[in-house]
């Protein structure tokens, strides 16, 4: 069978405008799940991954207002983890007939504490604010505040991924057959100190980076991130505006895409497609099976027509 790493974006679990509450947030995950189930039905193996922005800031937000004091992000990356993967693992098994084979593992990964990242915050995470709203929490708060389309947001800083620290961990899994999710919100960051020990640092890593270096590490046959646009368009919200279907990592790379929507995806697709040389497809959830099938999205190969035809199921 086809070995297919799956990001979920975190507006695919949780769409814009709407209250990050326990039954709309299931309510996204169960359909979800059904659209994986779908691709496991096609027969492939699936590992997978999702955003966490919303519930983090959300976390963070709920600890400060109740007065119980500001926790770590990588403690709150982590509380996201179990939150997000036990109901989507849950999801899963009610979507999928026979014997439940599913596990969510929490996921350390290593950046690098000298990462330029850490002295120029651009991750949006928590609610959307008007700016006058996003003035004031930042002056309450200390926050670093930035644009989100129409919105603002507080951002946080979000290094480059270097290691997985489970990854043999994930490897066993899943050649034993589980679906695992994993590396939620980008992986639980931490930094290795000079005793070879490890530790949290203040940062949320970017899921599709995260999931790209995991795909590779697995050697998946495609990488799929999933989320609320059908495809990679070139001149976004202009008369000229495009989608791009067949496309390669050094077409895109003359192009220009938002620093905190589509341009982390379009990185991660070309990242992962120059080290592999496999399939990586970008597009919305309800069309996950036709992006493999080569129906739908954008489809990211290493050279033009490198791969014509439908990703077809590996020797199981």
């Amino acid at each position: 069978m086809a070995r297919v790493v799956v990001a979920l974006g975190g507006n695919a679990l949780l769409r814009r405008g709407e209250p990050v509450s326990a039954a709309t947030q299931r309510d996204n995950i169960r359909r979800a799940a059904t659209a994986l189930a779908r691709l496991m039905e096609d027969g492939h193996h699936l590992v997978v991954t999702h955003g966490n922005g919303p519930q983090v800031g959300l976390l963070a937000l709920q600890g400060e207002t109740a007065g119980q004091g500001r926790f770590p992000l990588d403690v709150l990356g982590a509380e996201t983890e179990g939150m997000i993967g036990y109901v989507l693992q849950q999801e899963l098994d009610n979507a999928c007939p026979g014997p439940a084979r599913f596990a969510t593992l929490l996921t350390q990964v290593e950046v690098d504490p000298r990462d330029a990242a850490f002295d120029a915050p651009d991750k949006p995470v928590g609610p959307v604010y008007s700016e006058a709203q996003a003035r004031s929490l930042q002056q309450q708060r200390g926050w670093a505040i930035a644009p989100d389309g129409p919105a603002w947001r507080r951002v946080v800083p979000s290094p480059r991924p270097l290691r997985i620290l489970e990854i043999e961990v994930i490897r066993l899994l899943v050649d034993q057959g589980v679906t695992v999710i994993c590396a939620g919100g980008g992986g639980i960051p931490v930094v290795r100190r000079p005793d070879g020990t490890h530790i949290g640092v203040e940062a949320v890593i970017d899921k599709d980076h995260a999931s790209g270096l995991l795909a590779a590490e697995l050697q998946a046959d495609a990488f799929l991130m999933l989320t609320d646009v059908p495809a990679v368009f070139t001149g976004w919200g202009t008369p000229d505006q495009r989608a791009l279907g067949d496309v390669t990592p050094l077409e895109l790379s003359g192009m220009d895409f938002a620093a905190g929507s589509m341009g982390p995806k379009v990185r991660a697709a070309c990242d992962f497609v120059d080290r592999t040389g496999a399939l990586a497809g970008i597009g919305a959830l309800d069309d996950a099976a036709a992006i493999l099938a080569r129906q739908a999205g954008t489809r990211i190969d290493p050279v033009p027509g490198f791969r014509t035809v439908p990703l077809q199921r590996s020797p199981a």
